[in-house]
C-alpha cells in the first residue's frame, strides 16, 4: 500500500521523516503532495528540517535508506477549471503523479474529462457535488476518486457525521459505475500517517470493506 503526503512547506514534516514513518508502518510507499517546485519539497530548507529533526534528501537516497518507493506528484489546488487547465499542463510532463483538488462543481466536471489527471482530490471538500455523471466519466478517463479519510480520523461530533454519510454516498457511486478510487488519511505531518492495518480497521468499522480499501 502506499500513502499520499503533504510534505514541507505545504504540511508540516520533510519528505524525510515521513519515509522514515511510512516506512515503519510498513508502507510499500509514499505519495508526495506538493504545490510548489518539488525541490522545494526535498530541499534542506532549515525550518522544515527541523520541524522533523531530519535533514532532506534525494528521493532515491531516502528510497535506498528506508526501502520504501518515494512517488513525486503534483496537486493542483485553483480556483476554477481554466486556471486547472493550465497547472495540469504544466505539472504533467515533470510529475508522476498528478492530483486536483476538487470541491466545486466546475473542478470536479473537468478533473472527471481531463484523462492528464490522475487523481481527483477531495471532491467533497466543497459545495459541489459528485454524481453517476462524474463517475462514468472518471471511469472512462482513468481518473481515480479520492476518499479523504482524515475527518472520520481526526474530527469528531457533527463533522464526523457529516463525513462519514458523505464517503458512504460517494462509495455507493463510485463502487456501483467501477470507478477508480484512492483511499488516503491525508496526512499533513508523519503525527497523521496511519498504518495500513489501522486504516482498514477505521474503515471497517464504519462499513467500508478491507479489501476495497487495499485496493
Amino acid at each position: 500500500m502506499y500513502e499520499a503526503v503533504h510534505a514541507y512547506p505545504n504540511g508540516e514534516t520533510t519528505v524525510a521523516r515521513h519515509a522514515e514513518t511510512a516506512a515503519r508502518y510498513g508502507y510499500d510507499g509514499i505519495v508526495v503532495r506538493t504545490r510548489d517546485a518539488l525541490n522545494a519539497a526535498f530541499s534542506s530548507d532549515a525550518e522544515g528540517a527541523n520541524k522533523s529533526k531530519s535533514p532532506a534528501r534525494d528521493s532515491t537516497v531516502l528510497a535506498e535508506e528506508y526501502d520504501i518507493d518515494v512517488v513525486d506528484a503534483a496537486e493542483i489546488d485553483v480556483d476554477n477549471a481554466q486556471s486547472a487547465s493550465g497547472a495540469v499542463g504544466n505539472y504533467r510532463s515533470k510529475r508522476s503523479v498528478v492530483c486536483l483538488i476538487g470541491g466545486t462543481d466546475d473542478l470536479n466536471r473537468f478533473a472527471v474529462e481531463d484523462p492528464r489527471i490522475d487523481v481527483l482530490s477531495r471532491p467533497l471538500s466543497g459545495s459541489g457535488g459528485f454524481n453517476h455523471v462524474l463517475a462514468k466519466a472518471a471511469r472512462n478517463n482513468a481518473v481515480h476518486v479520492e476518499f479523504d479519510f482524515g475527518p472520520l480520523l481526526r474530527s469528531s461530533g457533527g463533522k464526523r457525521v457529516r463525513a462519514l454519510s458523505e464517503l458512504r454516498k460517494l462509495r455507493e457511486i463510485v463502487t456501483y459505475y467501477n470507478t477508480p478510487h484512492v483511499v488516503s488519511a491525508n496526512p499533513q505531518s508523519h503525527l497523521d500517517l496511519r498504518a495500513p492495518r489501522e486504516l482498514v480497521a477505521a474503515g471497517e468499522t464504519v462499513g467500508f470493506d478491507p479489501d476495497w480499501i487495499r485496493d
